[in-house]
């Protein structure tokens, strides 16, 4: 590849690095300058989610600009999260791919928490559609195609991403890209993981496939969907299922289908709209069975079979469950659990003080 994979689309050059947002710390004490190990330069954080920081810093044993990701300081207690955390470097450590995002061995005992990895220059894919969307269907294709070569590594190693998601993905500048955050990664065979705190432990609400939402096992075919929802969002520039009660939206994917592509974008080729569709069949053994085949369609769309997917969709319905929606219920019994408690807590208040 030259130049950016995008470049049609936008400039790489200039936009981000590494992440978009850009927010203070929450260790005081890691500040620009601080060395960590005698190895790490800290210097001005690049990027802050809810659970970490990155710093861009200098790695003077390797003499390189590396990015250094630190826990915030209430999580690094916590021990599912420092188990999680932990996972990820291990997964990170094992990958080498041109498109996965590189992990760098630190030798030794570490000080605190954290997690190297190489420094890149460029910008996600979701500031990408934050400034143009939808995409043209050849670049789409083409991005959706990149996806699928390092999920199929991925998957050769008998890892499972389950967190496909726009802002999972670098485009570098050198005309490469890299798939990021092994978070929530895990062996191809996982077994299930508890209701509490799905949202940041099954994956992001908005592109969760339906057996994440159930709550059963995911395998490789739980990545095909993950990819299928980026393509959609990249082909129609709307996420699909998309709602702002984040139960509800999950609910629809468990219970329905999306809205056909072509309905959102009229542009769109019917093969573009069939490997999408099929990608995102809410039954594993009805999508692509490996991201190869999806690849072989990405690859070339003209040879792709049109079924009339787009006529057989089904529009979602309300259906809550245990048994259906295992992850659903239970967030939302817990929620009234709570509600119902801080409810008799302010009665017994407005009771006493009338006595």
């Amino acid at each position: 590849m030259n130049g950016c994979p995008l470049q049609d689309v936008t400039s790489c050059l200039n936009v981000s690095e590494h992440h978009d947002a850009v927010e203070p710390s929450y260790a005081p004490e890691l500040r620009p300058g601080f060395v960590l190990d005698d190895r790490f330069t800290l210097g001005e954080p690049i990027s802050r989610s809810g659970m970490a920081t990155l710093y861009r810093a200098q790695d003077a044993q390797q003499n390189q600009t590396v990015v250094v990701k630190v826990p915030h300081l209430r999580y690094e207690a916590d021990p599912a999260f420092f188990s999680r955390f932990e996972r990820e470097d291990q997964i990170g450590l094992k990958l080498d791919h041109p498109f996965i995002l590189k992990f760098i061995p630190v030798d030794g005992q570490k000080s605190r928490p954290y997690i190297v990895t190489e420094y890149l220059r460029g910008c996600t894919l979701a500031h990408v559609l934050g400034q143009t969307r939808p995409l043209p269907e050849k670049d789409a294709l083409k991005m959706a195609s990149l996806l699928a070569e390092a999920l199929q590594y991925l998957h050769s190693q008998g890892v499972v991403h389950r967190d496909l998601k726009p802002s999972n993905v670098m485009i570098c500048c050198d005309g490469t890209i890299r798939l990021m955050d092994f978070g929530i990664a895990s062996a191809a065979a996982a077994r299930r993981i508890t209701v509490t705190g799905f949202s940041s432990i099954m994956g992001t609400p908005e592109y969760m496939a339906p057996e994440q939402v159930k709550n059963q096992k995911v395998d490789e075919r739980t990545d095909v969907y993950g990819l299928g929802t980026v393509l959609y969002e990249m082909l129609t520039g709307t996420i699909p299922f998309e709602n702002e009660n984040q139960f509800v939206a999950m609910n629809d994917r468990v219970t329905g289908d999306p809205v056909a592509p072509r309905k959102l974008n009229p542009r769109l080729s019917p093969p573009a709209e069939e490997i999408v569709l099929r990608a995102m069949r809410r039954d594993p053994v009805d999508r692509y069975q490996d991201i190869a085949a999806m690849k072989a369609d990405l690859d070339a769309p003209e040879r792709v079979n049109v079924t009339g997917l787009c006529h057989r969709l089904q529009a979602p319905r309300w259906r809550m469950g245990l048994r259906e929606t295992p992850v659903i219920a239970g967030a939302l019994l817990a929620l009234g659990f709570i509600s119902g408690q801080a409810l008799l807590f302010l009665l017994l208040k407005h009771f006493l003080a009338k006595r």
